[in-house]
């Protein structure tokens, strides 16, 4: 049975407990840490539970079941059906301003959450080992990006064909990027000056628009040539 909140008078009931709210906040926090290191199927609630001391029903109570308090965990990186692009194909915006949205947008996690290595593994495993929400994330938020990133390159090369190579060039833009966030143990091994802190990887959003812009020049004097 799902624990009930207990006031004086159903007012108090809807009102926001910070009491709840905390522990709540210990149950996201554990499960992102143990589902990231075991998988779902091997993390059990009571482990989850014990971890954020708390008691095992407050899971039915804030998340519903398992599955439910792991997709909660996903809500921290991902966004709402295509929710990114409006990020970056704007039809006023400059390259560089899109390839900077671009990329703000796939750097958020380690821009703005402390848990960003946490959440990574996190996400690293659902990879490894799929429930679902990876090829949902596919579906609902890379396919999206992926096209409109498409209509960016388009409209600043002044072209209209999607080619063999558009694409290839559609998915060495954020490849650089994803390199960054699934070798970031590597990069920190070897030069870890450079993933120390957000105010890094801010530095390798500006850097990555350059690289970016760089392969989009290519790709523009590849179809002058054609046309020449």
């Amino acid at each position: 049975m799902n624990p009930k909140p207990t006031s004086s008078s159903a007012d108090d009931a809807r009102k926001p407990r910070s009491d709840g709210e905390q522990s709540r906040e210990r149950l996201l926090h554990a499960a992102m840490r143990l589902f990231g290191q075991q998988g779902f199927s091997k993390t059990s609630t009571r482990e989850i539970a014990q971890a954020a001391g708390a008691n095992v029903a407050a899971i039915s109570y804030y998340f519903g079941d398992k599955s439910g308090l792991y997709q909660a965990c996903f809500g921290f990186m991902c966004t709402t059906p295509g929710g990114n692009v409006a990020a970056f194909e704007q039809p006023h915006f400059t390259l560089r301003e899109s390839l900077q949205g671009y990329y703000h947008q796939m750097l958020a996690p380690l821009l703005q959450h402390e848990d960003a290595d946490v959440l990574l593994r996190l996400f690293y495993r659902e990879m490894l080992e799929p429930t679902g929400l990876w090829q949902r994330e596919i579906e609902n938020n890379i396919k999206p990006e992926h096209a409109a990133l498409l209509r960016v390159l388009c409209r600043h090369l002044g072209t209209q064909e999607v080619t063999d190579d558009l694409q290839r060039l559609a998915h060495a833009i954020p490849s650089m990027c994803v390199t960054l966030l699934i070798a970031r143990d590597v990069i920190a091994a070897v030069s870890p000056q450079l993933v120390e802190s957000p105010a890094a990887f801010a530095v390798w959003a500006e850097q990555l628009v350059d690289y970016a812009e760089a392969l989009v020049q290519v790709e523009k004097n590849k179809l002058q040539q054609r046309t020449a």
